[in-house]
């Protein structure tokens, strides 16, 4: 019986397929890795009343992505909307995280009786 163009593409793809699986499951990894140190980033951000989007530093950013990108033979417009996507979301868990901080009762110190 002849196999169909899916089961194919399956067994042809199979170890490319795995391959793509791997190394998502590595950018995930340093995607929370990196939403990490966003979350870090809130902290000092909340503490010194700093914005959460700083237009420089989205522009250095993605600016980066492109100029390593280049090594990889990665498109630059692909990095940019890339980019700006993870940006946004920094800024979101970002403006999030302050939120939250905001909303939190400040603990109030029990009075001592005598």
């Amino acid at each position: 019986m002849k196999k169909s163009k899916a089961e194919l593409a399956s067994e042809l793809l199979k170890s490319h397929r795995a391959g793509i699986d791997k190394i998502d499951e590595q950018i995930l990894k340093l995607l929370g890795k990196r939403f990490g140190i966003v979350r870090k980033v809130a902290k000092v951000k909340i503490k010194h009343d700093i914005p959460s989007y700083l237009g420089g530093r989205v522009e250095e950013v993605r600016e980066n992505a492109v100029r390593n990108g280049k090594k990889y033979g990665i498109d630059a417009q692909f990095l940019r909307t890339l980019y700006t996507l993870i940006i946004y979301q920094s800024c979101a868990t970002e403006d999030i995280l302050k939120h939250e901080a905001g909303q939190k009762p400040k603990k109030k110190k029990a009075k001592k009786r005598a």
